[in-house]
């Protein structure tokens, strides 16, 4: 009754769920870890967010590669903006989605060092290639709260480090770069801003990163475990419903075949 499943279709098509199910299954799983990977990447970003600040000097130096534990940490710096290098990034967005400048300027610290603060967010000028407008840094001694932030590269941002750039127009926050422009030690990453807050708004604070929504991986994820449990179900269902059909299609060939009884004379 069963001859049918050694035919080809029957054959490929059991290879293909045989093929379907693991493949579901592991698509599964990659959405679970993708949904782990986000509650950590929050209760990271929540904790820091929320910790007492530490001086910048504390977490970095020059050279230094921030680890992932002290991304978005709040920290603190005490010195006097560097004007005379100060750049803007190109091709960032504000919290309405409108494409501008972040502002960069070099804060040089008692020691001599310097560390980058993103005083954060202006619209373009019209023309592309023109300096935006960008309110003047405080002057004297400062003390600037933010969040400390990873050097930007290409390979982890995705942004091309473009050359033949405008003057003062930067495409990646690097502090290695920077040091080199300005020829002065920068401690490694950067601060974005949170603190004090522009008088007038403006340069607009770069509002704090996501860390309370989770998306719908686990959702995904228990979404594909569900088709790898329904590909058997499925070729079941197919399987029974094939050798009905050819019960059937048997039953009724046999009754044609039966001879039929000779007309009454």
């Amino acid at each position: 009754m069963y001859r049918f499943l050694l035919s080809r279709q029957w054959v490929i098509l059991t290879l293909v769920s045989l093929v379907l199910i693991p493949a579901m299954v592991e698509l599964g799983f990659w959405q679970l870890h993708r949904h782990q990977h986000r509650v950590a990447q929050n209760k990271l970003i929540s904790d820091n967010l929320t910790a007492r600040p530490v001086p910048v000097t504390e977490l970095t130096s020059p050279g230094h590669t921030l680890p992932r534990a002290d991304y978005w940490r709040r920290t603190t710096a005490t010195g006097t903006y560097d004007t005379a290098h100060e750049v803007v990034v190109r091709r960032r967005t504000n919290a309405d989605d409108r494409v501008g400048f972040h502002v960069l300027t070099p804060l040089v610290l008692a020691d001599g060092r310097a560390v980058l603060v993103n005083r954060g967010w202006v619209p373009a000028a019209a023309d592309q290639a023109a300096f935006p407008e960008v309110p003047p840094a405080p002057k004297g001694t400062v003390t600037v709260t933010g969040r400390l932030m990873a050097d930007q590269t290409t390979s982890a941002s995705g942004i091309r480090d473009l050359k033949g750039l405008p003057p003062r127009q930067i495409m990646l926050i690097n502090s290695e770069q920077q040091a080199k422009a300005i020829g002065r030690a920068v401690l490694g990453g950067y601060l974005e801003q949170t603190a004090p807050e522009p008088a007038d708004g403006s340069p607009e604070l770069i509002p704090d990163p996501d860390h309370d929504s989770i998306g719908a991986h686990m959702a995904y994820a228990v979404q594909w475990w569900l088709f790898a449990a329904g590909v058997p179900v499925g070729w079941v269902i197919l399987v029974r419903r094939e050798k009905r059909d050819r019960a059937a299609a048997a039953a009724a060939g046999a009754q044609e075949a039966e001879p039929q009884p000779a007309a009454a004379r």
